[in-house]
């Protein structure tokens, strides 16, 4: 066992609470949600930021010994990598996120350059014996929400936000709908259900004026995938039930077509009918009618309207309204169109909510 002070802490670290200085062994079971430390090796002058508990980014340096978890990303716009079947400790493995998820880099997107590659020093151990020095493997799990596969809504509105694709808008799309619904007096809970380990996301969503917001990391989940991601959601929404908000934000990470279960999510028959309405967050025209048609078709869902990049002048709202026959709001230009719009979905299942939806 030794001892190395944490120059940085990865947020998807977080449930386990480290400290600056950890003690770490040499034996390293090679599990996703691993906890690690290592020390940076490259420079970057693009992505090259960690995002830690706190929230804020902090600059990544070479000579950074920094605490990590290991796990696996399949992104569209962003590296791809998977967790290797060992490790070792002076290994190099590659950093696959911001938020801190370390692994074997298998894809490398041309607008980020080369991941940051990192030197194994070994796994953080952690001590939960009170008055006990027995170290066991650090894991995200410990100190997460436990997964359950029990749904129970209490009847509160759920909003979930589904996107064609990454950087489509959801997010936007979340954000401005919790903030219109905050300024009408409500009591916003919002979650993100599926992607790869960032809190930024979730914190944008508190910043709106969420009273309580949660992301699959708090269940000790370092990337979602169909296996997990139906659970993910349950838990959740159950968790943020257990509050008492008037209304529930949930953000599908991903797209319709991704690799971390947002279908899984979508084919689970009483998820589904938890949902009070359906934003779709789509990139152009034809993301927009292929989300559509996708949700229809394929899961059974209506869209009750289009967001993002498609709607953001006239001619795209006009284009995606006339192709698709679902009214087109831009989260930016019209957060509270958009608002208004979700709000009279929301009264047809939640007839206590018309008189909220001024505007209409």
């Amino acid at each position: 066992m030794k001892t190395v002070f944490l120059d940085k802490i990865g947020s998807v670290t977080m449930n386990c609470r480290l400290s600056r200085e950890v003690r770490l062994t040499d034996d390293i079971p090679a599990v996703e949600g691993g906890v690690l430390a290592v020390r940076v090796l490259s420079s970057k002058g693009v992505y090259n930021q960690l995002e830690l508990p706190s929230g804020r980014f902090s600059k990544v340096k070479r000579g950074d010994i920094i605490a990590v978890a290991l796990g696996h990303r399949k992104a569209l716009f962003g590296y791809s990598g998977h967790v290797p079947a060992s490790v070792q400790v002076g290994e190099r493995l590659d950093l696959l996120n911001l938020g801190g998820v370390l692994g074997v880099c298998d894809s490398v997107n041309p607008d980020f350059g080369e991941p940051f590659g990192c030197e194994v020093l070994g796994q953080v151990l952690a001590f939960p014996y009170l008055a006990e020095r027995i170290g066991i493997p650090a894991h995200i799990r410990q100190g997460a929400i436990p997964l359950s596969d029990r749904l129970e809504v209490k009847g509160i509105p759920i909003v979930a936000v589904v996107g064609s694709s990454m950087n489509a808008g959801k997010t936007a799309a979340a954000c401005a709908l919790v903030s219109s619904f905050a300024h009408r007096g409500l009591v916003v809970g919002a979650a993100k259900a599926t992607g790869v380990s960032l809190r930024r996301d979730i914190l944008a969503m508190e910043d709106a004026g969420a009273r309580r917001t949660l992301l699959f990391t708090d269940l000790g989940i370092v990337t979602t995938t169909a296996d997990v991601a139906p659970r993910s959601a349950r838990t959740l929404l159950t968790e943020l039930a257990s509050s008492g908000p008037d209304v529930i934000v949930l953000e599908l990470g991903d797209g319709l077509l991704g690799l971390y279960g947002v279908d899984a999510i979508l084919n689970d028959a009483v998820l589904r009918e938890s949902f009070s309405a359906v934003v779709l967050a789509a990139s152009d025209p034809v993301a927009a009618w292929g989300g559509v048609h996708l949700l229809k078709e394929r899961h059974g869902l209506g869209t009750d309207v289009v967001t993002g990049p498609a709607t953001d002048n006239d001619a795209g709202t006009v284009l995606v309204e006339r192709q698709t026959g679902v009214p087109g709001r831009n989260a930016r230009s019209d957060g509270q169109g958009l608002a208004d719009r979700v709000l009279a979905a929301l009264a047809i299942r939640h007839p206590g909510m018309a008189n909220l939806g001024g505007g209409l």
